[in-house]
């Protein structure tokens, strides 16, 4: 995590599309999601979220809140529904990250920020397409971070 968010606040910050910037710590928690299951991902996803929330001037818990749902979400899923296949981890890392961008959102203007506004589309999918980019690389380093590379839903994720 420390990794991951040194790599977020010195390189994911100066890389813009279109004005946006990725947001590498929620794919750590999609894909903590995606290969820990539900209640791995989620502990994962909440310690990415406290960690990033410390350096983001939102209100404190914010991003921890949204990457717990949406790891629990994604482990749940991956418990019942996803199936074995290359693109698996692609197409979650869209879909999850789309979610947690609308979710932040929608928490954010819950308790007060102005989250919600048109050039929200914009930035869910510069982010989810951003985020797909490097989804292999990340649930490899998110496999090996939880010590998930050589389980059953290690093999059924990636073949």
């Amino acid at each position: 995590l420390v990794v991951a968010l040194c790599f977020q606040l010195a390189v994911a910050a100066r890389i813009e599309v279109f004005g946006v910037q990725g947001d590498l710590m929620l794919l750590v928690a999609v894909m903590a999601g995606l290969a820990a299951g539900p209640d791995r991902g989620a502990s994962v996803a909440f310690a990415a979220g406290i960690a990033f929330d410390l350096m983001l001037q939102s209100p404190f818990g914010l991003s921890a809140l949204t990457y717990v749902i949406v790891a629990y979400v994604v482990g749940s899923l991956q418990d019942t529904v996803l199936r074995a296949a290359r693109w698996i981890p692609v197409a979650t890392a869209v879909i999850g990250s789309a979610i947690g961008v609308i979710l932040y959102g929608v928490f954010g203007t819950i308790v007060g920020q102005d989250l919600l506004h048109p050039s929200l589309l914009r930035i869910v999918l510069v982010v989810a397409v951003l985020n797909a980019l490097v989804a292999p690389l990340v649930l490899r380093a998110v496999r090996w971070a939880t010590d998930t590379a050589g389980s059953v839903r290690a093999r059924a994720i990636m073949r």
